[in-house]
């Protein structure tokens, strides 16, 4: 569990920094140059989820249930998790209703995302996981729409075609999560 959490305060720190150290961020970007400082957040993050991953495989050989949820969340995580894709699709296609809408989707898809397996999964290394991404998601989108409204942000207008790709996107990347990679990744296949 060590592997994991520490790979969780790298991973999440690393991302966090933009919400708690703006100025010091912009200081080492105009000290070190966009360029490294991207490369040494890419690394930061790269290592951080590498040790959530050894981490997490790690914590489930020694799974403990911390609550049952009833069958029917596992169903409603199923669709959140849909909603969720189709919400991080929407931070990458231009033009779309979502992002005008949300503004930040990324982080309105890592939220439901993260809340629909807490709601669906009981294992402690399970809460470990999703429970701090949550809460890093919860406090960067306020903190994010909180610099946007003081900055005057305005996201372009959404279109139908924008909408469609979004909807599409997100439905595709799903359905090959779904049915095929979290059964090779994780073991456990979600429409089970």
């Amino acid at each position: 569990m060590l592997l994991l959490i520490l790979g969780l305060v790298i991973f999440l720190g690393a991302h966090s920094i933009g919400i708690f150290a703006n100025d010091w961020r912009r200081r080492q970007i105009i000290r070190l140059g966009e360029g490294p400082w991207k490369g040494l957040f890419s690394l930061a993050s790269l290592i951080g989820l590498a040790l959530i991953v050894i981490g997490f495989g790690e914590a489930r050989t020694n799974a403990v249930l911390l609550y049952a949820p009833p069958a029917w969340l596992r169903h409603l995580n199923i669709f959140l998790t849909l909603i969720a894709f189709v919400l991080v699709a929407a931070a990458y296609v231009p033009r779309n209703h979502i992002k005008k809408t949300i503004g930040h989707p990324m982080l309105a898809g890592v939220k439901t995302w993260a809340f629909g397996h807490l709601l669906a999964i009981g294992m402690v290394h399970d809460v470990v996981l999703f429970g701090p991404f949550l809460v890093w998601a919860i406090v960067d989108f306020v903190a994010s729409r909180r610099r946007d409204r003081i900055a005057g942000t305005v996201y372009p207008s959404g279109s139908l075609t924008g909408d469609l790709i979004t909807v599409v996107a997100g439905v595709v990347g799903w359905t090959v999560i779904a049915f095929w990679l979290h059964q090779f990744l994780f073991g456990l296949d979600p429409l089970a």
